[in-house]
């Protein structure tokens, strides 16, 4: 109650207004037909726009005008050529896809081969076996799993993608099937789904998905006979059904992230592509000037997206790149700011990826795309990097990117292939480890080749500052890959609403590898997108040279305890073999202490003191943890009471992975350091360390091996008897 009393008087007038306009339609909408609902294509046409009512000739305009308009892969000719010779495993994966939606089987998130029935339902979950109900939207909690199962699975379905993969397949391939299934399935949609009733109308940014996989659909298919005459004509209507839905409900206010800015984009598109309109050009104006002013304030100044969330960051770079390429289709200025931005942005996806192209899972993730025009796995950044690197001339992204990728050619066309063999791939430039001190985030690697060392160290706040909805409580967590293998990860997604519990853990600090205190997490959830307080953390210290590496961050978190405790992490690097991880914990009381590490799905073996070994193909990595107190250590995998031990890779999916975690009961402060080394052959002999400490507890670790010595205490970090040095 007092969280709203506060958030009520934080309200502006501005919103109070916005608010109470959307709170007024809603109302209207349910006593009465909104505008355009329920009236065909005509009466639209005469009063929006009177060169579509002609509809035969407006087709014809539209087949000859659409090519200068929209992306240049969708109109060009010379498709099938183009993919036979560069990607043929592309044209035989659309084949495959587009054959099964034609059996109405759909793959969707992490869900593979799914059945909505035949006459497919549009408002069912198959996987929760649930029906939303057929009412007005504004009466629909899209939240509420027992009103509508997990929205996030409807929501996919009626995004329409598979529209486009049809249209992509016929273009390559050149059955009438696949034409003929995508009309049969947008005639059903539009008789089940009128305008406004329906969970399918109840988020603006999925209203506008849908609008962008139609405007694709519609170029791609635009000289077929199925979408010619009465079916274009609805089509075209229900495009401008859409974009007035999105202008009317905008998240400015709701969701003012990604739900914003992909709102735009279906706006700019609209406004684009049918100029016809007497609203077009509104639509354009208003949705490039929320893109340019969201980037002001989506993005911040060191490239990282607000909302803390990695594969939200990779949706607003793909937003932006649909915005900047359809932009100079039309001629549209966009100020040089924004490219700058979404260079950054580049920059720090780039800086987290590993060298195959791929990057981690931070906060949320739940596997969906502005446009999917091949399957690639959740975590393939490849063809955004080939995209990115013509868009913005960048060689280091086409080294990532490591090759042609299809969505160049479908948002660039033939200039945008020859653009991208123009570039002469290039590693990134030194140097390979960077602190984003904006979003948070310290990335540790030695080096860009394919068996670098990485580690990804978050000592940034948890989630945006208007909601957290999407971060999740791993303040001071790491990360870490080597030699091409992933080791240590964040858990994962799962699911946002059907399974509290679940959704709890994954988000949860439980889920990450840091520190908990007591058996409590660095925050609490309130709802699924939401938390009773949000702490954060800060960095105190940042070095980074040829030798070495530093990070030196704390949290509050745990301020809120009885006995309040701080918890303070310092990373050294010692480049490029491992990493020595401090965890301090300052408090005066008694408390449990777990030191957490996550792991990937993989075997893990309990070596002699405390050592675990995790082998991987052909390498492995040794991790060990010292303190002035007895440390036990444990290994859970697959656990349900209490949830332990698991990881999601792709949204409704979860699998068993092993978290380690090292346990102490003890009187505060505490001293806790591990030792994380990757290795470059598969052994089982741990490494020799001897632990020196004092009165005060842990003062610095030898490696027999090497003679190599680390000190530290509240102040520095050294390093002795090697050819690295740090104080």
């Amino acid at each position: 109650m007092q969280r709203s009393l506060d958030r009520i008087r934080k309200l502006t007038l501005a919103e109070v207004a916005f608010r109470s306009r959307q709170e007024a339609s809603k109302i209207i909408e349910r006593v009465r037909p909104a505008p355009g609902r329920a009236r065909t294509p005509d009466a639209l046409f005469k009063r929006q726009a009177p060169e579509l009512a002609d509809t035969a000739a407006a087709a014809d305009r539209f087949r000859a005008e659409s090519a200068a308009r929209f992306f240049a892969g969708a109109t060009e000719r010379e498709v099938l050529a183009t993919f036979e010779a560069r990607l043929p495993e592309g044209r035989r994966s659309l084949a495959t896809s587009a054959d099964a939606i034609c059996r109405r089987r759909f793959d969707l998130l992490g869900y593979h081969d799914l059945s909505f029935g035949n006459p497919i339902d549009w408002h069912f979950d198959p996987i929760a076996n649930r029906h939303a109900p057929l009412i007005h939207w504004s009466q629909i909690d899209a939240l509420n799993p027992a009103m509508v199962g997990d929205s996030k699975v409807i929501w996919e379905l009626n995004r329409h993608q598979w529209l486009v993969t049809l249209a992509q397949a016929y273009r390559l391939i050149g059955q009438e099937r696949y034409v003929h299934t995508a009309g049969e399935l947008i005639d059903a949609w539009a008789g089940a789904n009128p305008r406004g009733l329906g969970v399918n109308w109840t988020s603006s940014l999925e209203v506008s998905y849908r609008l962008i996989s139609w405007c694709w659909t519609l170029v791609l298919l635009r000289d077929t006979r199925v979408f010619s005459g009465k079916r274009f004509a609805e089509l075209v209507a229900g495009v401008w059904e859409h974009a007035s839905h999105i202008e009317r409900y905008l998240s400015y206010y709701y969701s003012p992230n990604t739900h914003l800015t992909g709102e735009a984009l279906g706006l700019f598109y609209a406004g684009v592509l049918f100029p016809e309109f007497r609203d077009a050009e509104r639509w354009r104006t208003l949705g490039s000037r929320i893109l340019i002013e969201e980037s002001r304030r989506q993005i911040l100044p060191d490239g990282v997206y607000v909302e803390q969330a990695s594969y939200y960051h990779r949706y607003t770079i793909e937003i932006y790149l649909h915005f900047l390429i359809l932009a100079d289709r039309n001629r549209i200025e966009v100020p040089d700011e924004v490219r700058e931005r979404v260079s950054r942005m580049a920059d720090y996806l780039l800086a987290i990826s590993r060298a195959d192209g791929s990057a981690p899972d931070i906060g949320d993730a739940d596997g969906g795309a502005v446009m999917p025009f091949t399957r690639r796995r959740p975590d393939d950044c490849r063809g955004l990097f080939a995209t990115a690197a013509v868009v913005l001339n960048r060689p280091d992204l086409a080294w990532v990117a490591a090759g042609f990728a299809p969505e160049v050619w479908w948002l660039l066309g033939r200039d945008g292939i020859a653009r991208f063999e123009a570039i002469a791939p290039a590693p990134p430039e030194p140097p390979a480890s960077k602190l984003f001190p904006r979003g948070g985030y310290a990335v540790m690697r030695s080096g860009w080749d394919r068996d670098a060392l990485h580690l990804i160290n978050d000592v940034g706040p948890l989630g945006c500052t208007v909601s957290g909805a999407h971060g999740h409580a791993d303040l001071l967590s790491i990360q870490c890959s080597a030699y091409g293998e992933e080791y240590l990860v964040d858990a994962g997604t799962y699911s946002y609403t059907t399974e509290p519990e679940w959704r709890s853990f994954f988000r949860g600090t439980q889920a990450h590898s840091t520190v908990m205190i007591d058996g409590q997490g660095q925050a609490e959830p309130a709802g699924p997108f939401s938390w009773h307080t949000r702490p954060s953390a800060r960095v105190r210290e940042w070095r980074s040279s040829e030798a070495f590496d530093l990070v030196d961050a704390d949290h509050d978190g745990y301020a809120r305890l009885a006995d309040p405790v701080t918890h303070r992490r310092r990373i050294l690097f010692v480049k490029p073999r491992y990493w020595i991880i401090v965890d301090d914990l300052s408090g005066a009381a008694e408390h449990e202490i777990d030191v957490r590490f996550q792991f990937a799905s993989r075997p893990v073996i309990t070596g002699q003191g405390n050592w675990i070994w995790a082998p991987g193909r052909q390498s492995g990595l040794w991790l060990g943890a010292f303190a002035s107190v007895p440390l036990t250590c444990a290994v859970r995998q697959g656990d349900q009471a209490p949830i332990e031990g698991w990881r999601s890779t792709e949204y409704g999916r979860r699998r068993p992975a092993p978290v380690v975690i090292y346990s102490t009961r003890a009187r505060l402060p505490q001293r806790i350091v591990s030792v994380l080394m990757p290795v470059m052959q598969l052994t089982t002999v741990s490494p020799e360390v001897e632990v020196m400490q004092d009165e005060r507890g842990l003062t610095g670790l030898v490696f027999t091996a090497t003679g190599e010595t680390i000190r530290f205490d509240d102040q520095t970090l050294t390093v002795e008897a090697s050819p690295c040095a740090a104080s």
